[in-house]
């Protein structure tokens, strides 16, 4: 194993999440030299546990879907919402969805990510935090951190081009001042927590004991309320609950009473008390993230791509976290190459890279948050990209949104993009997920 930096690569990703590793996988496999710096030491715990489906397309392409296979995690049928006292189901098989979504444990599914591009031949580094890229010079010359010892040792590497995949840190949109927090009347913050025991939502709509995983799969539950907005995500041993609540509401608040207020508002909102009643909080496992939703004006350039939730976060209401690194990460690796091979093209490419991120994240934007024209979204760009869509996704996305009551502003693209009429047709002939009840 490599323990020392090396002072030159061709190219250098910060951050080890799945975009990170997965732009390094890329990279690899067709003989790119990476070195990836990782601020923390793998495993480590992280939010985001629900993926959706699309996910199992990009695992494929980077050869890792036997890996998580092998690891057994919750497979989920779909998601059950509460929203406005209304309730919906949604099931993934219905919309041609042949592979299932999936419960994960953050800390065991990035790890799996992150070795697999070492066993790529990505050079993996951890305890090594970058400071800062200098892009004075014909070479981007990046100063790190070495933590790996007990005296921290600043160094300095060279490369071709720089990954940004360092999560909410954003280093590079901080550093060039373009990182914007959404604008809107109401901001949110996220809480969250876990806890042993907990009662889940089965593809059924009734409460189950966690015993009963292996027999009656489990749904992401969502559930709206006056504050904002709740998760339960039932994972193989804790349950995952999170709170997206006006920001007020902890205003003022230190670290012990944000924690009384978590437990106390998940013991009292319904459907998820009853879910709650036999379970026990595991102590000292509260987060907090007071940077909800935010987006990068500047995501690429010649030497730098900007992905995952370093080029921007949305709500994540609609499990598009990952799916957006992974897509990221495909699309920025594949942009890199092409720029190794035509480096006098290199600002074109970056150009319709940056065209194609912001194309993505405008579309969960305005799917999630309702942005269309604010906030960075583009709606030429959404709706080419709702043009492209096959009409089954695009009925799976309408019902989605439906079961959140954020269907507004799609439906509106989709009239200006063309789609509705074939959408409303095929969408409307069948169940549109309403179900009346709910036994928990």
């Amino acid at each position: 194993m490599i323990t020392e930096i090396p002072k030159q690569c061709t190219v250098l990703i910060i951050g080890g999440g799945p975009a990170g590793s997965s732009a390094g996988t890329h990279l690899v496999k067709n003989g790119v030299d990476v070195v990836l710096l990782e601020k923390e030491v793998f495993p480590r715990n992280q939010v985001g546990e629900s993926l959706i489906p699309h996910i199992w397309k990009y695992t494929d392409q980077l050869g890792v879907s036997e890996k998580i296979e092998q690891q057994n995690f919750i497979k989920k049928s779909g998601g059950i919402t509460v929203w406005n006292n209304k309730i919906h189901q949604i099931l993934f098989a219905k919309y041609g969805y042949t592979r299932p979504g999936l419960h994960v444990e953050r800390d065991v599914f990035d790890q799996i990510l992150l070795t697999h591009a070492q066993e790529q031949n990505a050079l993996v580094f951890h305890k090594v935090v970058v400071k800062k890229v200098d892009f004075s010079k014909d070479n981007p010359v990046i100063t790190y951190i070495d933590k790996r010892d007990t005296i921290n040792y600043e160094g300095k590497i060279n490369c071709r081009y720089v990954i940004d995949a360092s999560g909410h840190s954003s280093l590079l949109a901080h550093q060039f001042d373009v990182r914007e927090t959404v604008v809107s009347e109401l901001k949110f913050l996220s809480l969250w927590g876990y806890f042993n025991n907990s009662r889940y939502v089965g593809v059924d709509r009734q409460s189950h004991a966690i015993s009963e995983l292996s027999n009656v799969p489990p749904v992401t539950f969502v559930m709206s309320y006056e504050d904002g907005w709740l998760w339960h995500i039932v994972l193989r041993e804790k349950t995952s609950v999170g709170l997206v609540i006006h920001t007020d509401k902890l205003k003022g608040l230190d670290k012990v009473q944000r924690e009384a207020f978590f437990k106390q508002s998940c013991l009292k909102l319904p459907y998820l008390k009853e879910l709650l009643r036999d379970a026990q909080f595991i102590e000292n496992s509260l987060q907090f993230r007071p940077d909800y939703s935010y987006y990068s004006r500047k995501t690429c350039d010649k030497k730098y791509y900007c992905i995952g939730d370093a080029a921007g976060f949305v709500d994540p209401i609609f499990s598009h976290g990952v799916q957006n690194a992974f897509y990221n990460a495909a699309i920025a690796s594949l942009a890199v190459m092409q720029a190794l091979k035509t480096p006098e093209k290199s600002a074109r490419i970056a150009s319709l890279c940056e065209n194609r991120m912001q194309q993505f994240y405008s579309f969960s934007r305005s799917l999630s948050l309702g942005d269309y024209g604010i906030n960075g979204v583009s709606p030429e760009l959404v709706k080419s990209l709702i043009k492209s869509m096959p009409l089954l996704e695009l009925e799976l996305i309408l019902v989605a949104s439906e079961m959140t009551n954020r269907s507004e502003n799609f439906k509106k693209i989709a009239h200006q993009a063309g789609v509705w009429e074939r959408l409303s047709e095929q969408h409307y002939d069948n169940n549109n997920g309403c179900i009346s009840e709910l036994h928990l």
